[in-house]
């Protein structure tokens, strides 16, 4: 696997089934009185993420997902973290339902706000930079997705291409770089794999199922 500098190749990889994945995010989280397990998916940009959250928050009725390029809309890379903290980590922490309007949707006229109802077991927060060492006693387990960069670049152009964002194709592998340089910089300095207790393979070598995963021992942890 093809990793940018300072970041650990992960492994042995081993495949398992998304429910035995849970049930070890389960255990790092505990079982907290009152309010939501509240999960980071963390990894580089189109690492799979996304789709990870999608398929535990599939898992749990009573669950929901937040994605962090929601709360980041429009803020300066990488500084929005006390957004995070302060109305969305925070307020889930203390059982509260979550309805908040990140001040650049307000500047920019977006309809909607982030919204979390009460009463749920589990609350998915993933993107890139869910995890920051500064609230990480707000999270309850994190989870590291680790990609080859190289495959995770093509990936992430194609779909910037295909969902019509960041412009034509050179537009959007220029947009991709810039936004690597700044990504790259913010993982150097907050090394989330580091708090993980599990890593997630994004782009496994091999085929695995629609209900397995790759697994590995972050940094520090012994394989399970």
């Amino acid at each position: 696997m093809k990793l940018p500098p300072g970041e650990p190749e992960l492994g042995p990889w081993r495949t398992v089934t998304m429910r035995e994945l849970l049930d070890l995010v389960h255990a790092e989280a505990g079982d907290p009185p009152d309010r939501p397990r509240v999960v980071a998916v963390d990894g580089r940009g189109a690492s799979g993420k996304s789709t990870l959250a999608s398929r535990l928050h599939r898992m749990v009725p009573r669950s929901a997902v937040v994605h962090v390029d929601d709360l980041a809309w429009w803020e300066p890379l990488y500084e929005w973290g006390h957004l995070l903290a302060d109305d969305v980590l925070r307020p889930l922490r203390d059982g509260r339902a979550l309805s908040f309007r990140p001040p650049q949707w307000e500047a920019r006229g977006r309809d909607g706000a982030i919204e979390v109802p009460a009463g749920l077991d589990l609350v998915v927060v993933e993107g890139t930079g869910a995890s920051h060492a500064e609230h990480a006693d707000l999270v309850d387990a994190t989870v590291w997705v680790q990609s080859d960069f190289g495959l995770a670049e093509e990936r992430g152009i194609a779909r910037d291409v295909e969902q019509g964002v960041n412009g034509d194709l050179a537009e959007a592998t220029a947009f991709w770089h810039d936004w690597m340089r700044a990504e790259l910089a913010f993982f150097d300095r907050q090394r989330p794999w580091e708090r993980a207790c599990v890593a997630v393979n994004g782009t496994p070598a091999s085929p695995v199922r629609d209900d397995e995963v790759q697994i590995a021992a972050p940094p520090g942890r012994a394989a399970g």
